[in-house]
């Protein structure tokens, strides 16, 4: 048996009858934007029933073990760009500095899963901002970057609950040191872009601990190890959420993993898709989350 999470930005009691009704709903526990229905055969049928429902009242529907706990987790891993905030800072940077329209379409390539080198993807892009002047990133910093919804709170959760925290990104490290400080993350790792007389060089290099090599799909899957490692867990306690291709290796690793809005190859492949909901709504597939009333 098992439970199932609907989600939406505003949920109507008639959308959670309608999931009671086809998916076979033995009970179901109510909060205002959220309901838990339990009790169901997990087949074919009553997926494919939540599939078409989630669809019609665009709402998020996620299939989750009755007795799933957050305190069974020990590790939050999250990736920066598109999921902790709400841009990709890259093309924030290329905007400002007038290549955003030659960058941007490299990067959705990218984080669709549609190139086959990401390493040379990024040093392609990074190499079309060659001079231009290092006070954009913090142009984009103080203007763009803003996080996503829901996301201090997942943090904070977590926290509480003793999970540790990892901020992982193929993005620069300028971005990832100012949110793993803001957000108290325990460990963080990103790439780096080479600056010289004030002007960037147009080359990008990993993080020292990585022995230089560019943070990618394997950089982050490696970056989760090592943070489990250090806290002495195996990777099945951690959960994992990103929204690109570039992070499938690392949402693999993780007993739970979570697409955030993420693009359609990620969603498919990720235990849990959140596309309507903020960040925090990850809390909600967890038994031990309060609920306040049952219908």
């Amino acid at each position: 048996m098992t439970d199932l999470v609907i989600q939406s930005v505003a949920l109507p009691t008639d959308a959670v009858e309608a999931f009671k009704v086809a998916c076979v709903a033995k009970r179901a526990k109510r909060k205002l934007n959220c309901a838990r229905l339990a009790g169901m055969q997990d087949d074919a049928d009553t997926r494919r029933a939540a599939a078409a429902l989630a669809a019609y009242w665009k709402c998020d529907a996620a299939f989750a073990p009755p007795d799933l706990k957050l305190a069974d987790f020990s590790l939050l891993a999250l990736d920066m760009d598109s999921t902790l905030v709400s841009i990709e800072t890259l093309d924030a940077v290329a905007a400002f500095a007038g290549k955003g329209a030659e960058v941007a379409p490299i990067t959705e390539a990218a984080i669709r899963g549609e190139t086959a080198d990401y390493r040379e993807s990024l040093r392609r892009r990074v190499a079309m901002l060659a001079g231009a002047d290092v006070s954009l990133l913090q142009r984009v910093l103080d203007e763009k970057l803003q996080l996503n919804a829901g996301a201090e709170q997942l943090i904070r959760a977590c926290r509480v609950a003793g999970l540790k925290t990892l901020l992982v990104t193929g993005g620069f490290t300028l971005f990832a040191a100012t949110m793993k400080q803001r957000l108290g993350f325990d460990f963080a790792s990103s790439n780096e872009l080479e600056i010289i007389d004030g002007k960037l060089n147009g080359r990008v290099t990993g993080p020292t601990e990585n022995d230089g090599e560019i943070v990618d799909a394997g950089g982050k899957a490696r970056a989760l190890r090592k943070a489990c490692a250090a806290i002495g867990c195996p990777t099945e306690r951690a959960i994992a959420i990103g929204d690109g291709a570039n992070d499938l290796k690392m949402m693999k690793l993780a007993g739970l993993s979570v697409a955030g809005r993420g693009k359609p190859m990620v969603q498919r492949q990720a235990t849990v898709a959140l596309s309507h909901v903020g960040l925090d709504g990850v809390l909600e597939l967890f038994s031990d989350e309060p609920w306040r009333a049952i219908v």
